[in-house]
């Protein structure tokens, strides 16, 4: 047994893991179209331009409200947005269940037999996709049955399990964790300071005109950019994103201390507590978007 990947998960957590990245899309792009379609509005309506009898700006913002129209109505009516959260809710699920098994974690104990560990896990994995079906099925077949590669660990040294569940998944994780905190605070400042900018350039306008007389009367525009920007930064949320992944990184690294120390008594309980502070982000990550299911557990 020399590695355990996403690859060697259940089938149930390939579809979950798919499902959640095909609604994550549609939901941005969706977004992006909605906001785009609000700023075209606002720059049609600030300018006129007549060919052939037309106004073409009017047009614009036409076009521009029906988009925004036709992206809120599918954000609405396909909610996209929630498939994301239960498909991912189930995913994480399914991988810190597949993981507990693997190595012998509660609730799988090492002290049960193969066959009444495996009947547990297959009523978890299942009890888990009852819970998120709005978003992802369990396929048809063994969808819920642990991988040969999970059982070959279940079976294998203490010695093993260490060095595995190490390397392929608390490591792992803290590294995923590190990078996604670092890429949100340059994401964070970059969208902040570009927000600073077009507010300073609106005041500035603004104040042109009423002290200098200026002809010019883009603050519209400007108000329609800047909410756009504030909407997406919502959607976004890359401050609050970079201060969870912080401090999960921070945590899975104590309890990386904990796990190389861990003694055959202790290994299940330093196992639970790794997972648990994987599950508090997600769980954390679904309440920042006020889609928390308590029914899915994870663990």
């Amino acid at each position: 047994m020399t590695a355990l990947s996403d690859r060697d998960l259940p089938r149930f957590f390939q579809e979950a893991d798919a499902a959640s990245a095909k609604a994550q899309t549609a939901t941005l792009r969706a977004t992006q179209l909605r906001l785009v379609g609000v700023v075209a509005a606002a720059i049609g309506g600030v300018f006129t331009l007549t060919l052939l009898g037309v106004d073409v700006w009017a047009w614009v913002a036409l076009i521009g409200f029906m988009v925004a129209l036709a992206a809120e109505l599918y954000l609405a009516l396909a909610t996209p947005e929630r498939h994301w959260y239960q498909a991912r809710a189930g995913a994480e699920s399914t991988k810190t269940l597949s993981w507990r098994f693997a190595v012998g974690a509660d609730p799988f104990f090492l002290e049960l037999s193969v066959a009444d560990a495996d009947a547990l896990f297959r009523r978890r994995i299942t009890q888990v996709a009852r819970q998120v079906n709005e978003a992802v099925q369990l396929p048809k077949g063994d969808a819920s049955a642990p991988s040969d590669a999970m059982m070959e660990l279940r079976v294998a040294s203490l010695d093993v399990k260490r060095a595995i569940y190490l390397r392929d998944r608390t490591e792992k994780q803290r590294d995923w964790y590190t990078d996604k905190a670092k890429h949100n605070r340059l994401r964070a400042t970059l969208w902040r300071v570009s927000l600073i900018v077009a507010e300073i350039v609106a005041v500035t306008l603004a104040a042109g005109r009423v002290f200098a007389g200026w002809d010019i009367d883009a603050a519209g525009i400007l108000a329609a950019l800047i909410g756009a920007g504030a909407a997406w930064l919502a959607v976004k949320q890359h401050s609050t994103l970079r201060a969870a992944y912080a401090l999960t990184a921070a945590e899975l690294e104590k309890q990386m201390i904990s796990i190389r120390s861990a003694s055959a008594e202790s290994w299940a309980q330093s196992v639970a507590d790794a997972e648990e502070a994987i599950s508090r982000e997600h769980t954390t990550w679904l309440a920042s978007r006020g889609e928390v299911n308590e029914e899915v557990g994870y663990g």
